[in-house]
C-alpha cells in the first residue's frame, strides 16, 4: 500500500478512505461499515459465509499468480459451519490474498480491499448504500479524468505556443528571401515540421495519417501528454541548432536522441508501476 495519504469520498456523511496498489482502486471497508455497527464485527461476519468465501477465493485465483489453493480448499469446506470465523489478517496470511489488506499507521488503521471487493462487500451490507459509494467513487474518477485532460490541455498548448518560436527560427534561418510567400516556403515548414515528427513518434505526418485513417485530426491532436511536452522541448532545440548553423541530418539526429532520453524519463515511474506484475508473470512462467 502506498504510504502517502489516502484520498477520501464522503457518503451520507461517512468519510470512506481510498487508496491505490498496482494502480488498482482499494476502499476501505473499515469505514465502509462504520454506519451499519462495530466494523470488525461487521467485517468478519460477512467473511464468515460460505459465498463470501467462494467469492474472494476466485478473485484471488483470478488476480494473485501467488494465491494458495490448497490452503483456500480447507477454509472453503470449513465455512458456513456455526463455529466458523474468518478475519481479514488471517485471509491474508493463509492464501497469502492480495486482494485485501489490513494497514495501520499516521492516517488510520484498518481493512482495505479492492473496489471489487469492497463493492461486493457494501452489497451484503446495503444495496442502496453501494449505489451511493460508487457513484461518488465515479464522480472522483471523473475529477481526476478532467484534471487529467487539462493537465494534455496544457503541453497541447505549450507545443503550439512553441511551434510559433519555431517557425520563426524556420523562417529565419532557412527560408532564403527568394522563395518567400511561394510554395517552396511551405514545403520547407512542413520539412521541418516533420523532421520533428520522425525524431518523435517515428513518422512524417502524412505517413501517420495513412497507418491511422480512422482517427481524427493530426498525430500531434492525438500524442500522449509526455509526447507533447517532449515535443514543446523538440521546438525549442530545434530553434536553437537551426540558429547555429547544424544541417538537417545532424537536427535529426541530435532530436532523436533527445527525444529518446526524455520520454525514458517521462515515463520511467509508469515502467516501475508494472514491475510487480512483469515479476509474476516472469515467476509464472508467462
Amino acid at each position: 500500500m502506498a504510504k502517502l495519504k489516502p484520498s477520501t469520498i464522503i457518503v451520507q456523511g461517512n468519510e470512506i478512505r481510498l487508496t491505490s496498489k498496482n494502480e488498482e482502486s482499494y476502499i476501505s471497508l473499515t469505514d465502509i461499515a462504520k454506519g451499519f455497527g462495530d466494523s470488525k464485527t461487521m467485517i468478519q461476519n460477512w467473511m464468515r459465509t460460505r459465498s463470501t468465501v467462494e467469492f474472494l477465493g476466485v478473485w484471488e485465483n483470478m488476480n494473485n499468480d501467488d494465491f494458495n489453493r490448497i490452503e483456500f480448499e480447507a477454509i472453503k469446506n470449513a465455512s458456513g459451519s456455526n463455529v466458523f470465523s474468518l478475519s481479514p489478517k488471517k485471509w491474508i496470511e493463509t492464501v497469502s490474498a492480495v486482494g485485501m489488506t489490513s494497514k495501520s499507521g499516521r492516517y488510520g488503521g484498518g481493512t482495505f480491499a479492492h473496489s471489487e471487493i469492497a463493492s461486493e462487500f457494501a452489497s451484503w451490507l446495503s444495496p442502496s448504500f453501494k449505489l451511493f459509494v460508487f457513484q461518488e467513487l465515479n464522480r472522483l474518477k471523473e475529477e481526476e479524468a478532467k484534471r487529467n485532460n487539462l493537465e494534455w490541455n496544457v503541453h497541447r498548448i505549450m507545443s503550439k505556443a512553441n511551434f510559433h518560436i519555431h517557425t520563426e527560427a524556420v523562417k529565419k534561418h532557412l527560408v532564403p528571401p527568394r522563395i518567400k510567400n511561394t510554395k517552396a516556403e511551405g514545403i520547407v515548414y512542413a520539412n521541418e515540421a516533420d523532421i520533428l515528427n520522425v525524431a518523435l513518434f517515428g513518422m512524417t505526418a502524412k505517413q501517420w495519417k495513412i497507418q491511422n485513417p480512422e482517427m481524427t485530426g493530426n498525430m500531434r491532436d492525438n500524442a500522449t501528454t509526455e509526447q507533447l511536452l517532449v515535443l514543446s522541448n523538440l521546438q525549442s532545440l530545434n530553434s536553437k541548432l537551426m540558429e547555429w548553423g547544424s544541417d538537417a541530418e545532424q537536427r535529426l539526429d541530435i532530436l532523436n536522441k533527445t527525444a529518446i532520453d526524455q520520454m525514458g524519463v517521462l515515463t520511467m515511474s509508469a515502467s516501475l508501476k508494472q514491475l510487480p506484475k512483469e515479476k509474476k508473470q516472469l515467476k509464472s512462467g508467462k
